[in-house]
């Protein structure tokens, strides 16, 4: 059946490229994780600035897509996650400690994007009250 409009492959939106080029970045720096610390930093680090590039990307080209959201928000909740993997082998005495992280991180991402969702708001727009969200959120040099 032909379609009478051109559908665009989101995809290959620039935003989500920039998210699988984050995951390979992480991925790597995982791999030197044991090994090179300066490299695994430096590979991490890189990843993070992504991230930052990604959402300025989707504003920049019109290109926000739910896909583009979660797989944003999934990519950062992995970094983390793997990260405080790796320090909870590094550091045993403190693994309980990035446990408790992990689970905080992913409880609280989950709390806030359900309850901006059942708002029918993206979860990014923060009620004036929440002083602290709103500064993360709105402040793109504290973001």
């Amino acid at each position: 059946m032909p379609q009478d409009e051109e559908t665009e492959n989101i995809f290959l939106f620039i935003p989500n490229l920039i998210g699988y080029a984050r995951i390979l970045f992480v991925i790597a720096s995982l791999w030197y994780m044991p090994l090179h610390p300066f490299t695994c930093c430096t590979l991490y680090s890189i990843s993070c600035l992504l991230d930052a590039f990604d959402g300025a990307a989707a504003r920049r080209f019109n290109q926000t897509t739910r896909f583009g959201a979660i797989l944003d928000m999934v990519i950062d909740r992995c970094t983390t996650a793997c990260l405080c993997v790796f320090l909870a082998g590094a550091f045993p005495k403190w693994g309980i400690v990035f446990q408790g992280l992990i689970s905080l991180d992913m409880a609280s991402h989950y709390a806030h994007m359900f309850a901006t969702a059942m708002g029918g708001q993206s979860h990014k727009e923060i009620d004036e009250r929440l002083w602290v969200l709103r500064v993360y959120y709105s402040n793109t040099f504290v973001f």
